[in-house]
């Protein structure tokens, strides 16, 4: 049968804690060393036909943050927060998590963003003792709707400073912030996101629907799971997979706000264009508002940047909360691209230079993966001898099953990093050393 081609480039142990939010935390030295080569572990099929919600809160007003969770119906609102204080009534019988919670709360911090006619919340993590927080970028930019957005933060221990986007990436949906005037403050630390192992204990502390300090606790349900995910902020020139005509087929979305000028305004007119996300898969209840928080192991460490959540809703999300199904940036993609976005205001991208569908639409695949369609004369893919009809089912150490698999790991790449791949052609594996080229 004939398919369609996906681009997979632009080519192409407990104790009792002290209630106090002043806790110490471990600090993560300011430019921490690579993490270490990923191992793969096998994924399960995507979900489908479900929709993904943009993690933020609703619009403040007079101190208080409301978000709306479906278009006529009741809203759900938080009371105005003070500094948030872990409490501990009973020392004796405090749990493995009121430890991670003292440790990495003062660590999470709370945003409130205005700009382009919008305005919209979510959560952060210090990156560093001067001031660097680490967000999603549809919570900084309001999903593209500003490229200068006022900021302001508000720590754990009550305090609230004004902040400047120093740097963001829509392909990743990552964004580095920088509190004004700030100095001495917890820092996160950053856990090696390729060690977790499914089951691991996840616990997420953010700020659903303005209720800054939030902790919610699971397990990790799924790795190298990838995620088609819609984007107003991406640009055109990405040339990433376009929307499927009908919007009930289409792919993971962020959670609607109202943005004008986007597809989320009615009167809008301008496609949204799609970016393939590697993602850590949590049951911890996630919501509108926790976009950009923290996703923690039992130690207190981050493993990930939560960034969207399934639900059972309609088009675009927006009618149901929490399903369990919650998914996050890990960590080490998270920092490399944190480290490149305060170094140079932008981060960088692996291109393979190839057109990939999934090999499962394919009559005479006989396993799954990316297939390719074609390849672009010169490109990363051409110069190590891929071919249209080849399939490739690991890349950088991780099982690719679809195009989206296959997108999602180049992306986590740098331009210009080498890596292997192993490929089917003819019934025959082969593995091969590529160099990616640079999206551009």
């Amino acid at each position: 049968m004939t398919t369609t081609p996906e681009h997979i480039d632009d080519a192409a142990p407990e104790a009792p804690v002290e209630p106090a939010p002043e806790a110490p935390v471990e600090t993560a030295p300011a430019t921490p060393a690579p993490a270490p080569a990923r191992t793969g572990i096998a994924m399960g099929p995507l979900l489908g036909m479900l929709a993904v919600g943009a993690l933020i809160g609703g619009v403040a007003g007079g101190g208080v943050t409301a978000a709306v969770l479906a278009g006529n119906q009741s809203s759900v609102v938080g009371a105005p927060q003070g500094p948030t204080a872990i409490t501990v009534n009973d020392p004796g019988d405090a749990t493995l998590v009121t430890g991670v919670v003292a440790t990495a709360m003062p660590s999470v911090v709370s945003l409130q963003v205005a700009g382009g006619g919008t305005a919209g919340g979510g959560s952060g993590v210090i990156l560093s003792e001067d001031g660097y927080v680490l967000t999603n970028n549809h919570v900084a930019t309001l999903e593209g709707a500003t490229l200068s957005p006022s900021i302001r933060v508000s720590l754990s221990d009550g305090r609230i400073f004004n902040a400047e986007l120093v740097g963001s990436d829509p392909l990743a949906d990552l964004a580095v912030v920088k509190i004004e005037g700030a100095e001495n403050l917890p820092v996160i630390e950053f856990a090696d996101s390729d060690a977790l192992n499914v089951g691991d204990r996840a616990i997420v502390i953010g700020a659903p629907l303005g209720l800054s300090g939030t902790v919610t606790n699971g397990i990790v349900s799924a790795l190298n799971r990838s995620i088609t995910v819609r984007s107003s902020a991406v640009p055109e020139q990405s040339l990433e997979q376009p929307l499927p005509p009908n919007d009930s087929e289409a792919p993971f979305d962020f959670w609607d706000f109202d943005v004008p000028g986007t597809e989320n305004d009615p009167q809008s007119t301008t496609p949204r264009a799609t970016i393939s996300l590697p993602v850590i898969q949590t049951d911890a209840a996630i919501n509108p508002g926790n976009s950009g928080g923290a996703l923690l192991n039992d130690q207190g460490q981050l493993i990930g940047i939560v960034v969207a959540l399934a639900t059972t809703g309609g088009s675009g999300g927006g009618q149901a909360g929490s399903i369990g199904v919650g998914f996050s940036i890990p960590s080490n993609f998270a920092l490399r691209v944190a480290n490149e976005l305060i170094e140079n205001g932008v981060a960088s991208h692996g291109l393979l230079g190839a057109l990939v569908t999934d090999s499962i639409n394919d009559a005479a695949s006989t396993v799954v993966g990316a297939l390719i369609d074609s390849v672009t004369p010169g490109g990363a893919a051409d110069q190590v001898g891929l071919r249209s009809g080849d399939v490739i089912t690991i890349f950088n150490g991780v099982p690719i099953s679809s195009s989206v698999d296959l997108t999602a790991q180049v992306r986590v790449l740098a331009g210009g990093a080498s890596t292997t791949l192993t490929y089917v052609r003819g019934g025959t594996a082969r593995e091969v050393t590529v160099t990616l080229g640079e999206l551009r």
